[in-house]
């Protein structure tokens, strides 16, 4: 009887061993993950409006939805403390997060809630979203961990296009079938594409020899067990160090920036697009589900290739002198904000724009993360982001006080400025073979010179 080699090929679909599956399963991932936000974000808060809902209850059902984004900080360190590194690091707690999700998609179904069962639809929604931040924050640990350093421009493109696109699809689809047939025909269907995504998921393996599921053949990686953490202390040591590091802390109002101006731009475009330019709430909601597409093609092109071939820390600084040279025009060009052409065109450079500038910042933190501790470090950093979005909606709502919506774009400015003034003057981590072609100048030019 033979035996296969020790050097064989390894079989099935395995992420360490190829580019191009790492890169589609990282977007198929966040297309999925784009789905419930975008059914719960857009699509039921547009279902409730159009039948009747007051602000208040469609507020209270927003505010339940989005709570979990915002406490998504403790998901890191579960599960770097907690993993079955038999089927990897991440992937175990992907399609756990994911089941979750279906099964609370399927109870909602059979529940069938009204427009006016708030509580309902509020729990449904946190619960939902509760689920996709842990999808969430293993994807982004997925990424850190099995992404090569050359890809991850590229990589982060694949990510947040693909959300992009999710959020899209289910918010033109779900509206459509909300309207038409119904919120339990809604729910099963998002439902019915995670399942899907969670079969694609059960057949492919972080790295070679692991188990594709919990009762499959297979152990852990040599890799995993060498850099997993058992104990609590140890955990929260390496993540204190890893992100006291000086280059980490002054990296942290370079991402809060870029949430104050989405915060603001939120909140802020839809007042200009209804009290300006007189455009009803489903002009305003096509527009920006328009947006978020292209920004999300865009993102997978244009913004993974500018990444991989100038650097991210190069683009990003040219992504923030863009956005302060439309900053500027919108300040001045307040009297001309009653044009839908210009408000269109808003709509698509500030949504394209915050996009394009996550791709091109995201390789710095995934450099800047501990393996031991990457689920955790790495939403800590996004954390920051969103808490800048908290504050970008808190100071729309001193707005008035502040002199009228043109000052948002005057907030929106400072922090620019400042996450500018940080990439010109400190040295980020930047790829390995910057390094590498430093050294090999130092060596040529001290080769060159004469011998005394």
């Amino acid at each position: 009887m033979q035996t296969e080699p020790a050097t064989a090929a390894p079989r099935g679909l395995v992420l360490e061993h190829s580019r191009s599956l790492r890169l589609f399963t990282l977007f198929i991932l966040y297309v999925g993950q784009g789905m419930p936000i975008g059914l719960f974000f857009f699509a039921v808060p547009a279902w409730m409006a159009a039948n009747g809902a007051s602000a208040a209850e469609v507020g209270s059902v927003a505010a339940l939805t989005a709570l979990p984004w915002s406490l998504k900080l403790v998901n890191g360190f579960i599960m770097d403390r907690y993993t079955f590194l038999p089927m990897g690091r991440r992937r175990a707690w992907i399609l756990a997060a994911q089941s979750v999700m279906i099964a609370c998609l399927a109870a909602a179904a059979l529940i069938d809630p009204a427009v006016g069962d708030v509580a309902i639809l509020g729990a449904i929604g946190f619960t939902v979203n509760l689920a996709t931040t842990f999808q969430d924050v293993a994807v982004d640990g997925l990424a850190v961990d099995i992404m090569s350093e050359d890809e991850r421009a590229r990589g982060s493109g694949m990510m947040f296009g693909g959300q992009s696109i999710g959020v899209a699809a289910a918010t033109a689809m779900c509206g459509v079938v909300l309207e038409g047939y119904g919120a339990p025909t809604a729910f099963l269907i998002v439902a019915g594409i995670i399942a899907l995504l969670s079969l694609y998921i059960s057949s492919v393996r972080e790295r070679a020899g692991e188990r594709r599921l919990p009762w499959s053949a297979g152990s852990a990686h040599p890799r995993n067990l060498d850099i997993r953490i058992e104990a609590w202390w140890p955990l929260l040591k390496a993540t204190f160090v890893a992100l006291s590091r000086p280059v980490s802390l002054l990296f942290l109002p370079v991402i809060f920036a870029r949430g104050i101006a989405y915060g603001c731009f939120a909140g802020g475009g839809p007042l200009i697009g209804a009290n300006y330019a007189g455009l009803g709430t489903a002009e305003i909601a096509s527009l920006t589900a328009s947006g978020g597409l292209v920004a999300g093609i865009l993102c997978m092109t244009l913004g993974g290739w500018l990444g991989d071939r100038f650097g991210a820390k190069r683009i990003a600084i040219m992504w923030l002198c863009v956005g302060l040279a439309m900053f500027v025009g919108m300040y001045w060009g307040e009297p001309w904000w009653s044009d839908p052409r210009l408000f269109t065109a808003f709509v698509f450079g500030w949504i394209a724009l915050d996009m394009l500038l996550t791709v091109a910042t995201l390789p710095i933190p995934m450099r800047l993360c501990d393996a031991k501790v990457a689920a955790t470090q790495f939403t800590i950093y996004m954390a920051v982001a969103n808490f800048g979005i908290s504050f970008g909606g808190f100071m729309l709502g001193q707005s008035e006080a502040l002199g009228g919506l043109r000052s948002i774009f005057l907030m929106s400015g400072a922090g620019y400025v400042v996450a500018l003034v940080l990439l010109l003057t400190v040295k980020f981590p930047r790829r390995p073979e910057y390094y590498a072609r430093a050294a090999r100048s130092a060596m040529v030019l001290d080769t060159a010179a004469p011998v005394r």
